[in-house]
């Protein structure tokens, strides 16, 4: 059925993405590989340029390997059986995410590695201190990959709608742990707050969700934002 609301679109598009993290070991690997060089992103001393373009390269990866599975899937649909055609479309597909991978380790290569030898060389292991605007979106970012990997893993629910945990209330005290370091305004910090504590409750309020998927979900979006925050800041 064709979704009629945003909520229903946005719903079959991450259930997509689900779908690719659960079936495609590959999807899960570039999934573990983003998170570790997001992290690195943030120990390392890298500009600003240099952590625009490796977010990018994950971008470009990610969207490949999604495109490589629709392409599969269409193809298994149409050909059951075995067609010369049909492998051609496969291969040509695996080829595109095969050169995208390439050129997003060759990017990362070019960008962690030196700062990463230096590192090692000089013995700067200490904690470097991030921008708070970096410092937001990577935890952000790292909180929607864990709610990803954990929603495909556990099988349970639709995406926006049920299952451990809830992504809501993750993004939501997410963003409330980041407007925490970020505002200076304490009004604004309270407000922030209810607005998560409100959006966190109305999962609940609707039997979207069970209140330990509720409180999971607030969980991992505040205690990993407040990490990355305490360190890296």
């Amino acid at each position: 059925m064709k979704p009629t609301t945003w909520t229903e679109s946005a719903n079959l598009a991450i259930e997509g993405i689900i779908y690719s993290v659960k079936t495609q070991r590959h999807m899960r690997y570039h999934l573990y590989a983003a998170l570790i060089a997001l992290v690195l992103s943030l120990v390392l001393d890298i500009s600003r340029t240099e952590f625009i373009l490796l977010c990018m390269a994950i971008v470009l990866v990610l969207t490949m390997e999604m495109l490589n599975t629709a392409i599969e899937t269409t193809v298994d649909m149409i050909s059951v059986e075995y067609h010369p055609l049909a492998k051609i479309a496969k291969d040509i597909a695996a080829g595109v995410v095969l050169i995208a991978s390439i050129g997003a380790l060759t990017l990362g290569y070019l960008i962690l590695y030196p700062a990463l030898k230096n590192t090692v060389l000089y013995g700067h292991w200490h904690i470097r201190k991030a921008p708070h605007d970096v410092i937001a979106f990577v935890s952000l970012a790292v909180v929607i990959i864990l709610v990803i990997i954990i929603k495909a893993f556990v099988g349970k629910g639709e995406p926006l709608r049920g299952g451990m945990p809830s992504g809501h209330a993750a993004v939501s005290f997410s963003i409330w742990a980041a407007a925490f370091f970020l505002a200076d305004s304490p009004a604004i910090i309270v407000l922030t707050f209810v607005l998560a504590v409100m959006v966190s409750w109305s999962r609940w309020q609707f039997g979207i969700h069970k209140p330990l998927e509720v409180l999971a979900g607030a969980l991992i979006g505040s205690s990993v934002t407040f990490l990355f925050f305490m360190i890296f800041s």
